[in-house]
């Protein structure tokens, strides 16, 4: 016997089927948007990571030299990825570009609730407009992705902040502050006591005194105060920007779901504008169901021209435990419509009788086993069959079928021309 790789799972069909279901929505919703599906490598040149991120990266990637000797490694993630192909065609591709994709991705760090090694991803992004309205249609795609999941705003909410407003109010600091030390200590500070996050406010340069004021402006949240207290173009253009983005998300019917919260930093270093993470807004499950913001340097730092960026990624994983805690996670269960029962040799009616109902669309299973009538029948059972078609050779003999409803055990013979007929989805009510 071989386990299973520890940080990654199995999903068997009843539990397939309700992540499959889950993953439709996410994926309906982004193409009522306007988003065009992409599809991605799993394997890249592990230099677009440590190029950016240092070699030490590799610590936490599942890199290798491959036989003809490049460095490469699994995707950690999806923004390098598609940083790559819209520069690699960036003059073809029309403005704004709206992609999404559904994608495993690999990262080798601790496994905890919510976090594996392989984990999935529904990745949506907005590439060429630096307008309000591209954030906040980030946001009313998610907002509605997830209500369209059966969850409201009582389970969860958007916490948004801009990183200029943290790195401007910094910047006022007559001190040589780390600004992306000091961002990620916000970023961390949920998870730490006060006086580690003070510590490590002081370790980016701050003093004690200026690191407590800061970490009390911050977490006030309010605008107009941040804005007299910095009295700079940039934290003022900031909160401005942010306050554009809250009035677009009003527009689309997302606002409702956000919440201005500045200790939300997003640790990544490649953000710079708006960010936002989703909380379950009881608080059950602790840690962020998902983030996203914007990146509006890295294209071209991988080369292209300047092109502003805006996106984000819900995790299946987190957005699962979410979904459980609000009693909407699809029924991990399999379903089928029908479940052709063949008695004898019936093979070539029970076929006749299975193909036309799957040309109508429905999911049919029929004996592939050469079992017995009550195994057959036990089996349908377990696969959840709605109706039973039984063809049996003393039926077919009077020219009849049986058509049994699973859930009442009721059944009834019908005249073998009659099934299915003109019907689309025909079942034992038809026949009484």
């Amino acid at each position: 016997m071989y386990d299973r790789i520890k940080g990654f799972r199995d999903f068997y069909p009843e539990e397939m089927a309700a992540r499959r279901e889950a993953i439709d929505t996410l994926e309906d919703a982004a193409r009522r948007y306007g988003f065009r599906e992409i599809d991605t490598p799993a394997l890249e040149r592990a230099e677009m990571w440590t190029d950016k991120s240092g070699d030490d990266i590799v610590e936490e990637l599942y890199a290798f030299e491959d036989q003809g000797g490049r460095h490469v490694t699994l995707t950690p993630e999806l923004t390098p990825t598609v940083a790559r192909m819209v520069v690699a065609k960036q003059q073809e591709l029309s403005k704004p570009i709206k992609w999404f994709s559904t994608r495993p991705f690999w990262r080798y760090e601790q496994v905890q609730q919510g976090r594996q090694r392989e984990f999935y991803q529904t990745n949506v992004d907005i590439f060429g407009s630096s307008e309000p309205s591209a954030d906040a249609e980030i946001l009313a795609w998610a907002a509605d992705a997830l209500t369209s999941l059966g969850l409201t705003g009582e389970h969860f909410e958007f916490r948004i902040s801009h990183r200029d407003i943290l790195g401007g109010v910094l910047e006022t600091y007559d001190t040589d502050v780390d600004t992306d030390d000091a961002i990620r200590a916000v970023d961390k500070s949920d998870k730490l006591s006060m006086a580690e996050y003070h510590d490590l406010l002081v370790e980016a340069g701050l003093d004690y005194d200026q690191a407590e004021e800061f970490a009390d402006l911050v977490a006030g949240g309010d605008l107009e105060e941040i804005k007299t207290f910095a009295g700079t173009e940039r934290v003022t253009d900031a909160v401005e920007n942010l306050q554009h983005v809250l009035a677009a998300a009003e527009d689309f019917g997302a606002r409702e779901y956000c919440t201005v919260s500045l200790e939300t930093a997003r640790g990544l270093d490649y953000y710079t504008g708006v960010v936002f993470e989703c909380f379950d807004s009881t608080g059950e499950v602790s840690r962020s169901i998902f983030g996203g913001g914007r990146y509006d340097d890295l294209i071209e730092s991988f080369g292209g021209q300047p092109t502003p960026a805006v996106g984000v990624a819900p995790g299946h994983a987190t957005l699962s435990l979410l979904c459980q805690r609000a009693g909407v996670w699809p029924e991990e269960e399999l379903t089928t419509d029908y479940y052709v029962l063949r008695i004898g040799e019936t093979r070539s009616e029970a076929a006749r009788v299975t193909q036309a109902l799957r040309e109508r669309g429905h999911i049919v299973e029929t004996d592939v086993a050469g079992r017995s009538f009550g195994a057959q029948l036990d089996y349908a059972d377990s696969i959840n069959a709605e109706t039973v078609v039984i063809v049996g050779e003393q039926d077919l003999a009077n020219d009849e079928l049986t058509i049994k409803d699973m859930e009442s055990g009721d059944q009834t013979q019908v005249p073998v021309e009659d099934f299915p007929g003109d019907r689309d989805r025909p079942t034992f009510d038809d026949f009484v």
